[in-house]
């Protein structure tokens, strides 16, 4: 039996809008592991100095590169001309060979600005993995480890108190109690807070302070995190599809919020590891955050 034209006309059709949905589709994909995009955010502190400090955060590179050595991503951060450089934490993997992504990028960031870097849950796995002399490399590479420790520095005169931590701001009592919390955190926490300077904490994954009154109980300007990929899946009108401890739909997921006692800004980050789906509709992030105090 013939096949009418307009049949076959028909199949055709599905068969070239099947092919631009895939086209679009991979194209997304590859936007989103590769094509860099800058973001300006505008982040008010309490203080009437009038000034303006210039931050970029990177987070979650996961040992992409960005061009040959991430050359793209330097010649980005260099036109932004920023007062200080956070990286924030996995910026490898886990299973990493070395710390060589990490290490060269310090290196070329280190004469553009400050750089100071906090862990993240893959910096941490790769130090139990086997390698113990990471926080000396990257030291060595130029950059300052905040690893439960925090320094006092002035930037364009302004006095900062910058801290990192990985760990929770809070106990696993089943309530999430902030002064549960064990000592180690209890005691760098408190001390930590105890200054008239602006409080910036660079914490890798924002549900170390979004749970339980962790937000009432510690005094923190401003907390900059990444971990959560922007929901590594961003559905239009929704948002990120899914976020570490926060799970499906997490409300903290990427840009500015406030919340009780403080400031918070997630970043979507760099890179992705090894995770059920590929980044889509969620390109690379340089975030510029202009800090007015």
């Amino acid at each position: 039996m013939m096949i009418s034209k307009r049949k076959r006309r028909k199949k055709y059709i599905i068969i070239f809008l099947i092919l631009i949905i895939a086209v679009v589709f991979s194209g997304n994909i590859w936007i989103s592991s590769n094509y860099l995009v800058v973001r300006n955010y505008t982040v008010n502190v309490p203080r009437t100095t009038g000034k303006t400090i210039r931050a970029v955060v990177i987070s979650d590179l996961h040992d992409h590169q960005f061009s040959s050595n991430n050359t793209r991503l330097v010649e980005k951060i260099v036109g932004i001309e920023p007062d200080i450089i956070f990286m924030d934490g996995d910026m490898l993997n886990s299973d990493s060979d070395n710390s060589s992504v990490p290490s060269s990028l310090v290196q070329q960031l280190r004469d553009i600005a400050p750089v100071y870097y906090s862990l993240g849950n893959h910096e941490n796995a790769y130090i139990s993995n086997g390698h113990p002399d990471f926080l000396n490399q990257l030291e060595e590479s130029g950059a300052v480890v905040l690893d439960k420790t925090y320094v006092d520095i002035e930037v364009e005169g302004i006095p900062i108190r910058l801290g990192g931590m990985y760990d929770y701001a809070f106990g696993l009592d089943g309530n999430n109690t902030a002064l549960a919390a064990p000592e180690d955190v209890l005691t760098f926490l408190t001390d930590y807070q105890n200054t008239d300077r602006i409080k910036i904490m660079l914490s890798h994954r924002p549900e170390s302070y979004v749970f339980g009154d962790a937000s009432k109980t510690w005094d923190i300007d401003l907390i900059i995190c990444g971990h959560v990929h922007g929901g590594q899946v961003v559905l239009p009108f929704i948002g990120g599809l899914y976020g570490g401890d926060q799970e499906w739909f997490p409300k903290y997921v990427h840009g500015l919020y406030k919340k009780d006692n403080f400031q918070m800004f997630i970043t979507s980050g760099l890179g992705s590891n090894k995770q059920k789906l590929p980044r889509f509709n969620n390109p690379p992030e340089i975030a510029v955050l202009d800090i007015k105090t």
